[in-house]
């Protein structure tokens, strides 16, 4: 198992890692009526993404009633921290401005929205370290 694949998920990966962060520990039909709720993925799909993603280490599985359980062991924050900061070194050359600029740029922006924006500046500033204080 390379690292790479492990803390790297696939969009269907991230989609099916998504719902059980949501949802906590679930079975394999369970995750596939939460992905019809949206689009139409068969069982066996959802059943084999899954089954790849025990392999890769991203899932643990439960094994000890009929139904078996899965649970992510990938950390949410974490991943998404990995997979923000790829994209922004592939997308914006780094710049968290540039991102932001374009996301802001792209679509209306509600009052509540850019006052949640303001706080999290000021929050930002007000740290030490310059980095947003987990809440």
């Amino acid at each position: 198992m390379s690292l790479k694949s492990k803390n790297n998920p696939t969009e269907s990966e991230l989609e099916i890692l998504q719902l059980l962060w949501i949802n906590g520990p679930s079975t394999v039909r369970f995750i596939n009526e939460k992905q019809n709720e949206v689009k139409e993925v068969g069982y066996t799909t959802s059943l084999k993404i899954m089954q790849i993603m025990a392999e890769k280490g991203m899932l643990e599985v439960n094994k000890e009633s009929r139904k078996h359980v899965y649970t992510p062991t990938l950390d949410e924050d974490e991943t998404k921290g990995k997979l923000l900061d790829g994209f922004l070194k592939k997308t914006f050359s780094g710049s968290a401005m540039k991102m932001v600029m374009q996301a802001l740029g792209n679509h209306k922006t509600s009052k509540e929205e850019l006052d949640e924006i303001k706080n999290l500046i000021n929050n930002i500033e007000n740290q030490p370290d310059g980095k947003q204080e987990k809440s």
